[in-house]
């Protein structure tokens, strides 16, 4: 997969993206990550980004120009038609299954947001769609970047070393994730369940789709519908 990041802070995603599982998956060729710098797009001596909205108000508005330059050099770069998101705290809500429909995509362009906003015309017109990490503001589209790539890059086959991990983790069947015990079976007192430590994997199986129906009844009511279609569809599959 290769990703294309827009943004006026570039080198803020140097560390990020060198480091760690996505770093790894990097040295195996199995993404590429770019970051451009917006101002480089602009057409004035000054490097402006930026203007006053229409009709008054506070802040600053990110310029379409620039923007639809970036995304247009990027596109010629190479034949692959990429798939451009917005990080906008308009969009849809980022969640799991979500990164799973993006981990699909061969190329991704990830437009970072700043100031008070972006001109419309570039969701109207230049973006497949608009995303936001949850209902919260932030400076800017970048953190919110950064957590998109890390969760897509996670799915693509061969970045995590055991890819069963993967399909255990939270959100992946629509519930929270079990508890998780390791060495000593018992630490000031507190012991790990037993089930654990028995060796008989269907009980473990059982006990651990138990916790996480019982994680997410305490801490995510709102997931289980959806968590409990996922598993009926999956039976019916299997019968």
């Amino acid at each position: 997969m290769k990703v294309e990041i827009i943004s006026i802070f570039p080198r803020m995603f140097d560390e990020t993206f060198h480091s760690g599982m996505i770093g790894q998956a990097i040295k195996k060729n199995l993404m590429v990550i770019k970051a451009l710098d917006l101002r480089d797009f602009t057409n004035d001596k000054h490097r402006t980004v930026d203007d006053r909205p229409f009709g008054g108000g506070q802040g600053m508005v990110l310029k379409a120009g620039p923007l639809f330059r970036a995304v247009e050099f990027c596109r010629e770069e190479e034949q692959t038609s990429p798939h451009i998101v917005l990080l906008s705290p308009q969009g849809c809500r980022f969640d799991q299954a979500k990164a799973k429909e993006l981990s699909l995509k061969a190329r991704l362009i990830l437009i970072c947001g700043r100031y008070e906003g972006i001109d419309q015309r570039v969701a109207d017109h230049l973006t497949d769609e608009e995303i936001s990490i949850g209902d919260y503001v932030l400076s800017g589209g970048e953190l919110a970047a950064a957590v998109v790539v890390d969760a897509v890059s996670r799915l693509i086959p061969g970045v995590v070393g055991r890819s069963e991990s993967v399909l255990e983790e939270s959100f992946m069947d629509g519930l929270l994730d079990y508890p998780h015990y390791t060495r000593p079976a018992e630490f000031r007192g507190w012991r790990a369940p037993d089930v654990l430590l028995s060796g008989d994997h269907e009980q473990i199986r059982e006990w651990r789709r138990r916790q996480a129906l019982l994680q997410t009844r305490c801490r995510r009511p709102d997931l289980l519908t959806s968590a409990t279609t996922n598993s009926e569809e999956k039976e019916d599959e299997s019968g």
